[in-house]
């Protein structure tokens, strides 16, 4: 299996395991969240915008016909600014 193929796998098993944990945490019926829960969806928010960021920067990378694996992942505040 092609390096650059098992880095992009790892990278949308990881957003998939942070989705699922999101989803757990809002959709717990009649709970209402704590302090931290609420803090832990925002680092999940944060975590998965990063993720998502890098794995668009490491297809754009291959189609261009780069190297995927000189993707690097952003700081929160690059992400956020380049999402708004």
């Amino acid at each position: 299996m092609n390096g650059q193929h098992t880095r992009e796998e790892e990278l949308i098993r990881q957003i998939g395991e942070l989705v699922t944990e999101e989803r757990a945490l809002r959709q717990q019926p009649g709970h209402r969240l704590s302090a931290a829960e609420y803090e832990r969806i925002k680092q999940v928010e944060r975590a998965l915008d990063q993720c998502w960021d890098l794995l668009r920067q490491r297809r754009a990378k291959e189609e261009f016909g780069e190297n995927p694996d000189e993707a690097r992942p952003r700081s929160i505040s690059q992400v956020e600014e380049y999402q708004q």
